[in-house]
């Protein structure tokens, strides 16, 4: 098998201190290949939102080793962390977070926008064909508002996606959808991990979704309770 994309081994994460500390994750040992559709399950507070957090680089472990990409990102500074972020990993919420003023395209060239500090053409042609392979070519103008919770939800998929990352880290993404948006969501992050080498790691509580994924792990108290293996 091929050098893992990422790759954690021993990692914790406490907060507080004295009688006030609390260990969210124990000892967690876990390798992410390149093209994964991985569910990560577990009951809430269980750590799944933690342990996204920290390999979206947004946290910190408390201890243990987290490497991507051959890059020592707990030995990292914040600078480079942020580089590497935005360079390599996107984000897909709950909560999809559009900035309710932008239109779809300019919700989508965001991520790229910002790195840059400007709007280029060749952002705009690579939102519209994001759009257009979420399947919203017709809602490029459209504002957030304006659209159905699906179709937000896959405009920021397509977000998520505009620096070609190698790495998104979805933390509940259907959890407002109903099943019919959920199931269009699902197969849309389906089809694009199919057709790229994008991993895809799904922090959800919904079997019904976890089973559309290729691999499952699950945390519990903050350890892994299950970890399927890596499919070849």
């Amino acid at each position: 098998m091929s050098e893992p994309l990422l790759s954690v081994r021993d990692l914790e994460k406490s907060f507080g201190e004295g009688e006030a500390r609390a260990t969210v994750l124990r000892g967690i040992d876990l390798d992410l290949q390149r093209g994964e559709l991985t569910a990560l399950l577990g009951p809430s507070g269980s750590g799944k939102s933690t342990l996204l957090t920290i390999l979206g680089t947004l946290l910190r472990p408390t201890s243990g080793s987290y490497t991507m990409l051959g890059t020592d990102l707990t030995a990292a500074s914040e600078a480079e962390r942020t580089r590497f972020r935005r360079e390599n990993i996107g984000f897909v919420f709950q909560f999809h977070h559009l900035l309710p003023d932008l239109s779809a395209l300019e919700n989508v060239m965001m991520p790229s926008a910002a790195q840059a500090g400007r709007e280029t053409a060749a952002m705009r042609t690579r939102a519209a064909e994001l759009l257009d392979a979420v399947g919203l070519a017709d809602r490029r103008k459209y504002r957030p508002a304006a659209m159905s919770g699906g179709q937000r939800q896959r405009v920021a998929v397509a977000r998520a996606l505009m620096n070609r990352p190698a790495l998104v880290l979805a933390d509940e993404p259907t959890g407002n959808l109903d099943r019919q948006s959920a199931d269009d969501v699902m197969a849309l992050i389906d089809r694009i991990n199919a057709e790229t080498e994008t991993c895809f790691l799904i922090s959800t509580h919904d079997e019904h979704i976890s089973a559309r994924c290729r691999r499952r792990i699950e945390l519990l108290d903050g350890r892994l309770a299950r970890a399927e293996p890596t499919p070849a």
